[in-house]
């Protein structure tokens, strides 16, 4: 054993000071973002109002000239926008938060009635020597920390969405000086999402442990195991807000492809499109605020699989702080990476020509990685003993502090692979887009068949590289190896986040480019910020997904330790029901997600056609569409569509574990494990292709491109068409799924004790 070289009191300052600095480079990135461009002159130009009585102008300097009648409307876009998504999410908050109360409510009875509400401590599951809290007292516990969760997970997603909004007209006007500039404003407004979100995921946690201790003391495996209510509260906000947006944004978007691109022939954005303010709302609600929820849920999952199986493990049960907190300390030193990986972008280089954007953005990736392996080298080597035991499935196994160390940079390295081989099969400067952009000279039957065939082989070597990363991670320290795995992942998080908010960024700043009449050269440059964050969108969900597999395979551990289940037998009867069953839920979910799409945008193309139809001089720009009711339609729709898929998910380990037991729910959480990384890949990386396809040809970059344009030509429309099929696929049915595997897994966890005393009633009865 040994003891470690960062001392306790050590620990205790570093973790909560890396999340500080986080949150203060957050708003310092906000407060360089705030001064682009805005003045509080009276002056300048009219009407345009803002908080505090002040009239808030965005002023442009570009060749000395002022348009304040530009300038000034894409302030009104921007305010028009920025509320549109501010009035969903509270609406959509308010649904989720009677859905916190409940099922907090039977967090607290479940796992009360365990020991039939006693009040009296009980001998500890793992040492029958010690004396643990009673099982109310872990009811309780969870049920705090479920809701601490929760209203993280939706102060991370408001956070994103509201530093998106504020920096997206900002981008446009940035865009008329130069492209680098424009560049600059979007990866910082990114930057305040991914370091806000990784710095109070880790500072609620740490308090949240250390309030808890007050209480638990010596008793660490009960502190732990109510911990686990923090991972589920943060993916349960994250379902909902993944599936809302989801819907939201891609039924906007379909409905303005196509009706708007396909049968008027208007460009993409083209303010005389009434569904253009909700597709712009939606890559807010959407792609920012859900994948920030979603990525936080990951982060807390992983946090707390590895700080179960750690608690019963020599580092809980010697009490040993420093070392038990590792999980916390590796993503301590992500957030000071991710600071210094940042200032390569915005400081220490400077974008001057659009072919330099997406390499900037892949170099985040790749310093961060580098950077990150000697960090996590540092802390293990500083914070755990030099050799020490981890608990596996009932027996301690010995691992040495090298090994934890390459369980984590296994973890970190396989997420730059995932993250380069989405964007190989999502990038137009790569033959796989291309094939499929050239599929199109023969209409949209062959782009859909080339773009499915393109996502099912992009399956393989992600697949491939979690494989390995499970192989090495389980064979040096069991499932607690996978966890640390998962956060290895995951330590970049605020780099990775970054690069994946400036994509909506980007392309809700093209949106107020074309929406505000600024020219075409303005509108290229916002195209090519915009293609760029196409891709590392894709590379974003990649992460994302990898992530969620090693996540939900730690939790899968920490579940039938947690369960006091040591062997999962698949030739059993009871498993291998599960398994199956497990392994369509995927289909079911995203069956009900795709459908939810395609009903509200069928609502919303009647809406638009309505509005073509029947309001003179629309099409001349003569007159103003109804955005509002297109707003409504999307807003109405998903919020009305998200409870059923919110519901299969949150139902059924409940009905699976109470009816058939543990054993059977084993099965269903590995069978959709399975099945969902899978087709989570698939559709994601098939959506991401049909769109880059589609700009490829409308981007008109090559001699190839330019063969299969101009845009309103024949190939272009098929390639709306398969782009307007990818929408649902890559945008809410895939990053969704990510969400089902990880929330039923932490989901079963957290009611593990009271399936393992009271489930399996099904079968007790047929006995």
């Amino acid at each position: 054993m040994g003891a470690t070289i960062l001392p306790d009191l050590g620990t205790e300052i570093l973790i909560p000071i890396c999340a500080v600095i986080g949150i203060v480079f957050a708003l310092f990135q906000w407060f360089i973002v705030s001064k682009v461009k805005v003045t509080a002159s009276r002056e300048s130009s009219p009407n345009v109002a803002s908080k505090n009585g002040y009239n808030e102008y965005l002023i442009e300097e570009e060749e000395g000239v002022n348009d304040h009648n530009v300038v000034a409307k894409c302030a009104e876009i921007q305010n028009a926008i920025s509320e549109g998504a501010t009035s969903f999410l509270f609406t959509e908050y308010r649904y989720v938060g009677i859905f916190m109360v409940f099922f907090a409510v039977l967090i607290f009875i479940f796992l009360g009635s365990v020991e039939g509400f006693s009040t009296s401590h009980h001998p500890c599951t793992y040492d029958q020597t010690k004396i643990c809290k009673p099982a109310l007292a872990t009811a309780l516990f969870s049920t705090i920390a479920f809701l601490l969760g929760g209203i993280t997970s939706v102060i991370s997603g408001f956070l994103g969405m509201k530093i998106a909004t504020y920096a997206n007209a900002r981008t446009t006007l940035e865009a008329r000086k130069s492209v680098g500039k424009a560049f600059i404003v979007a990866f910082r407004s990114g930057a305040v999402m991914g370091f806000l979100l990784a710095a109070n995921g880790l500072l609620v946690l740490y308090i949240t442990i250390n309030l808890f201790k007050i209480y638990y003391g010596d008793d660490w495996g009960g502190l732990f195991e109510a911990i686990t209510g923090y991972g589920l509260g943060g993916s349960s906000m994250a379902l909902f807000g993944r599936v809302g947006g989801g819907i939201y944004t891609k039924a906007a978007d379909v409905g303005a492809d196509l009706v708007g691109k396909v049968e008027r022939n208007i460009p993409e954005d083209d303010p005389r499109n009434p569904a253009v303010i909700a597709d712009n709302v939606g890559d807010n609600v959407g792609d920012i605020a859900g994948m920030g929820s979603d990525l936080f849920g990951s982060y807390a999952e992983a946090s707390c699989a590895a700080l179960v199986v750690a608690s019963i493990s020599s580092f809980g049960v010697n009490h040993e702080l420093t070392a038990m907190l590792y999980p916390l300390t590796i993503s301590s030193v992500g957030i000071l990476v991710c600071l210094l990986t940042t200032l390569f972008a915005t400081d220490f280089f400077e974008i001057k020509a659009v072919k330099e954007i997406e390499p900037a953005l892949k170099k985040q990736l790749i310093i961060s990685t580098v950077f990150m392996t000697v960090g996590i080298a540092i802390v293990s080597w500083i914070a755990l003993p030099s050799s020490f035991t981890i608990f596996n499935f009932g027996v301690q196994k010995d691992v040495k502090n090298w090994q934890l160390f390459l369980c984590v940079a296994v973890g970190l390295w396989a997420g730059l692979i995932i993250g380069f081989v989405t964007e190989y099969y999502t990038s137009n400067a790569y033959s796989p887009v291309q094939d499929v952009a050239d599929s199109c000279r023969t209409g949209a039957a062959t782009n859909v068949i080339f773009g499915l065939a393109l996502g099912y082989k992009s399956v393989i070597i992600p697949i491939f590289a979690i494989a390995v990363s499970i192989f090495v991670s389980f064979s040096f320290a069991a499932m607690y190896g996978v966890a640390v795995a998962a956060l290895g992942m995951l330590s970049t998080i605020a780099t990775g986040l970054a690069i994946d908010a400036y994509g909506p960024i980007s392309d809700n700043a093209g949106g107020i480019a074309e929406m505000a009449g600024m020219s075409h050269r303005i509108r290229e440059r916002t195209d090519a910020l915009d293609a760029a964050g196409n891709t590392t969108a894709a590379i974003g969900k990649g992460f994302a997904i990898g992530s969620a597999a090693l996540v939900s395979l730690a939790l899968f551990g920490a579940f039938a330790s947690r369960a006091s289940i040591t062997t999962v037998d698949v030739l059993t009867p009871k498993v291998f029901i599960g398994l199956i069953v497990g392994a369509m839920l995927p289909y079911w979910f995203s069956a009900m997600t795709m459908k939810s799409v395609g009903k509200a945008a069928l609502k919303m193309v009647e809406e638009v056609r309505r509005q073509f139809n029947t309001i003179p001089g629309l099409m001349e720009g003569t007159a103003k569409p109804d955005y509002a009711t297109c707003v409504k339609i999307s807003t109405d729709a998903s919020i009305k569509e998200m409870i059923p898929p919110g519901a299969l998910v949150m139902l059924t380990p409940l009905i699976v574990g109470i009816l058939f037991g543990v054993e059977t729910l084993s099965g269903v959480l590995a069978g959709s494990l399975v099945s969902g990384v899978q087709i989570a890949i698939s559709a994601s990386n098939t959506g991401g292709a049909w769109d880059n396809a589609k700009k490829y040809i409308e981007a008109g970059a090559s001699e190839h491109a330019r063969s299969l344009g101009p845009k309103g030509s024949d190939p272009h429309k098929a390639a709306v068409i398969g782009d307007t099929i990818g929408d649902p696929l890559k945008d809410t049915s895939g990053p969704s799924l990510n969400i089902l595997i990880k929330l039923m897994a932490v989901e079963s966890l957290v009611f593990a004790p009271f399936f393992a005393t009271h489930g399996g009633l099904l079968f007790k009865y047929l006995q």
